[in-house]
């Protein structure tokens, strides 16, 4: 009884705080927005405007369900669920501090990107159980996007978990919070114990993934659609995309997934590439810095600020960047992210053997 009162407490933890999250991150937004484009933002509910997500949200709530007349009322109605409950059930692997992770799985990448693919036919279901000539287009946007980024970015990470040799998310962290032998040796450093810090993350202990985690992120963009990537849900194109007739709570839950696959995938790029929770502060002589700023309070800061701040940068872009054509999309991916993707993988075959062999 306590064991399942326990998975019931997490999921409640986890929900909390990506609707917090996505309160934050759209009032952040609202900001950056009126920042690049020389305005305000809200500013009238709440002082410089910090209770208008709030208001939107509980707005949203209140509405009616309203189902079209000539839509599939249970596609359309199951939809969001889907693709909500893919994206939350994602968190489930996420190391969030030394000793904390909701499960810890030995195959916890491989279980996160398998139950992120599931967004692909909640969007389709969407899309056509819509009836609605803008959804349908969307959704095949947005699952032609999905599926072909998909291949890049799997590609960069697995050039990273070649040098992890682990599909475990908890124990690629740990791996960052030392510098390992042979990187300390690629470094020009002999006789130094192992040290931590920024230099010990997987982008400083293999430089070629700093290549890698640049290809993820540029497909996480697409994943997410996120500008300049948004093609399905181009506004002055498609109304608002396979989300077009959705209104109330059923758009506040395909909001929520969309903020939170944002922070989802900045966090499996901070946890592959980026030290996940160690900290960034390196052993300085007498000074163990990374000792010091170590441990379950510690953690949850670093990840936390990492990730926010790679989110920050993904919302800063959508306000940068012009909406790419289709055609450019799909040739961006297949002509220059994957060919550089397999680069990736072969520079981390060569490192695995001559380097840390």
């Amino acid at each position: 009884m306590i064991f399942y009162l326990t998975y019931i407490l997490s999921g409640a933890l986890l929900f909390g705080f990506i609707a917090a999250f996505t309160l934050f991150a759209v009032y952040a937004e609202r900001k950056v927005a009126g920042f690049v484009q020389d305005r305000l933002g809200p500013m009238e509910t709440g002082k410089f405007g910090t209770l208008q997500t709030l208001a939107d949200i509980l707005k949203l709530i209140q509405k009616e369900f309203i189902t079209p007349g000539l839509a599939d009322a249970r596609l359309f109605t199951v939809a969001p669920v889907v693709i909500f409950m893919a994206v939350f059930m994602g968190f489930a692997a996420m190391p969030w501090a030394p000793g904390l992770v909701p499960s810890n799985l030995n195959l916890g990448l491989f279980f996160v990107l398998s139950v992120i693919s599931v967004e692909a036919i909640g969007i389709l279901m969407a899309g056509w159980g819509s009836n609605n000539k803008f959804s349908l287009l969307g959704a095949m946007r947005a699952v032609a996007q999905i599926i072909s980024y998909e291949i890049p970015a799997g590609m960069a990470l697995i050039s990273a978990i070649m040098i992890a040799q682990s599909l475990n998310l908890q124990e690629i962290a740990v791996n960052q919070g030392i510098l390992s032998k042979e990187s300390l040796r690629f470094l020009g450093i002999w006789e130094v114990a192992d040290t931590g810090g920024f230099l010990s993350w997987n982008i400083f202990q293999a430089p070629h993934l700093l290549l890698a985690y640049a290809i993820y992120f540029v497909a996480s963009l697409a994943e997410c659609n996120r500008a300049p990537f948004d093609i399905p849900e181009a506004e002055s194109e498609l109304v608002g995309g396979y989300h077009t007739e959705y209104g109330g709570l059923r758009f506040a839950f395909m909001m929520l997934s969309e903020y939170a696959l944002m922070f989802l995938t900045a966090m499996i790029g901070v946890v592959l590439f980026l030290g996940a929770w160690n900290s960034p502060l390196p052993t300085i002589g007498s000074f163990k810095l990374a000792e010091w700023t170590t441990g379950t309070i510690w953690g949850m800061c670093w990840i936390l600020l990492k990730t926010l701040s790679i989110v920050g940068v993904q919302i800063w872009i959508r306000w940068t960047l012009p909406r790419l054509r289709a055609d450019q999309l799909m040739s961006f991916c297949w002509k220059v992210l994957t060919p550089l993707a397999f680069l990736s993988m072969a520079i981390s075959g060569i490192w695995r053997v001559f380097v840390m062999n």
